[in-house]
């Protein structure tokens, strides 16, 4: 009975993780273009582990690259075949510490086309901070894959009982 009762605890622990994630717009309504300020926008905002970062913009008129500190204050673009080009780049945060993201198109870098942003262990539920009021559509939206987490760890719990 025990060993069910560590199975339980072990699927809902694995399961409840993802169910917290965060996708953020970058740029919010403006989304991933020259003119936004991304230090502005990152400020007041809490990434853990699992959020989703996601670049939107024209295909072809930007680019998404992930750099390291000294790239991103030099604006040192890395190879084009690293470069994320699709124009709905999705990037998964996986990893905790800071994150460096430029555009490597053009000056748009060095005219202020780039973002740093603080990772953060993933949280767990029950330090989950509340919803904040006002904040913007695209932006602290829960991830699809939360509204079934629960069904599916009441489901795994009712075949192991």
């Amino acid at each position: 009975m025990a060993m069910k009762g560590f199975l339980i605890a072990i699927i809902v622990a694995a399961v409840a993780v993802p169910a917290f994630a965060t996708d953020y717009v970058v740029g919010d309504n403006a989304g991933w273009k020259l003119g936004v300020n991304y230090t502005a926008w990152a400020e007041g905002k809490d990434f853990f582990v699992g959020d989703r970062l996601i670049f939107k913009y024209g295909q072809g008129a930007h680019n998404v690259h992930r750099v390291n500190g000294t790239a991103f204050q030099q604006c040192m673009v890395p190879s084009a075949l690293e470069a994320l080009t699709t124009g709905n780049d999705v990037i998964t945060l996986a990893t905790p510490g800071r994150k460096w993201y430029i555009c490597g198109v053009g000056n748009h870098c060095a005219s202020g086309m780039k973002l740093v942003i603080t990772v953060a262990a993933a949280e767990s539920p029950a330090t989950a901070p509340a919803p904040s009021v006002g904040t913007s559509a695209a932006v602290n939206q829960k991830s699809p894959v939360g509204s079934c987490v629960w069904v599916l760890a009441a489901l795994a719990m009712f075949l192991l009982i």
